[in-house]
């Protein structure tokens, strides 16, 4: 049986929306070997699909299908420490798990390039699904459907206070609030922060982050589904925060602190979210992730 290690991932980091994504120090374990038939079960209680309909299952099929092979069964062991429906890249790890657990097994027919690509058309979309396999932070373009993208390492200063509230945002309804088109004027509003925060987390030139973050493509149309956002991010930077921003589609928030503050941001961010009436959220200090999936032998 192989253990596969997904990372989960930080999607957008404000500006960059659908195009920039970061892999994080927070893990899913997926246990898998081929079987006669198909057995899946879950190590940490959380309720998954035991069938074909498993997003794990569903991709490692469609992998040994692309490479004109026909999968068994597969027996499949969960433990997800990523949160569903928070902006984290669950099923992004889900995917990936599914690829690199089914790659390994036909000896790896298929290069990283084809399942960054494979893993984006799954997804619909390369700003999860990529660092979660290559780890670090990457910025990603589509053409003619091959993802183009670049990893680079991100300063050693930086660590990611990962807010996490107690309640879900689907990605699918978190998509369909947003506008069709844009003004000329947001574009490039987005686009010069975009390369802006791809040079500030490389570099670490943590002033540049606050205006990094600043967007007009997804963020305002999403706040409004996040109940306690603006306090969320109001203290944050009372907190030191150099930048804040929604993970992903949400509802998770993250704050990007250095090494000096992060232990005071870690003490003082829920007990004061509490003052504020606002109750159940969860904190995780991260680094970056710069391996991405790893597969083990258990």
């Amino acid at each position: 049986m192989i253990r596969i290690q997904v990372p989960a991932t930080s999607a957008n980091l404000g500006s960059g929306f659908d195009s920039l994504g970061i892999a994080l120090s927070m893990y899913n374990q997926v246990w898998m070997e081929e079987a006669d038939g198909i057995f899946i079960n879950s190590r940490d209680g959380m309720e998954v699909p035991a069938d074909e309909n498993n997003l794990i299952y569903w991709s490692a099929k469609l992998l040994y299908q692309e490479c004109g092979k026909k999968l068994p069964g597969l027996r499949i062991e969960q433990q997800s420490d990523i949160p569903m429906a928070r902006g984290l890249g669950s099923s992004s790890a889900c995917i990936v798990a599914g690829l690199t657990g089914a790659n390994r097994f036909l000896g790896n027919p298929l290069t990283m390039q084809d399942l960054v690509n494979l893993a984006c058309r799954i997804e619909g979309h390369p700003d999860n699904t990529t660092p979660a396999l290559t780890g670090g932070l990457v910025a990603s373009a589509m053409e003619a459907g091959r993802v183009h993208s670049v990893t680079v390492p991100v300063s050693d200063l930086i660590q990611f206070a990962v807010l996490i509230p107690p309640f879900e945002l689907k990605t699918e309804f978190a998509r369909g609030v947003l506008p069709d088109s844009y003004s000329r004027e947001d574009a490039v509003y987005n686009l010069s922060r975009s390369a802006l925060m791809t040079a500030a987390l490389f570099s670490g030139s943590l002033s540049n982050l606050r205006v990094a973050v600043q967007d007009r493509l997804h963020q305002p149309y999403r706040q409004e589904f996040i109940p306690g956002i603006e306090t969320v991010f109001r203290l944050s930077y009372e907190l030191g925060s150099f930048g804040a921003y929604i993970s992903g589609a949400g509802p998770s928030i993250i704050s990007i602190v250095d090494d000096a503050g992060a232990a005071n941001f870690q003490r003082y961010a829920l007990s004061h979210l509490e003052e504020k009436n606002i109750s159940g959220w969860k904190l995780e200090l991260l680094h970056t992730d710069s391996a991405g999936a790893a597969v083990y032998i258990d």
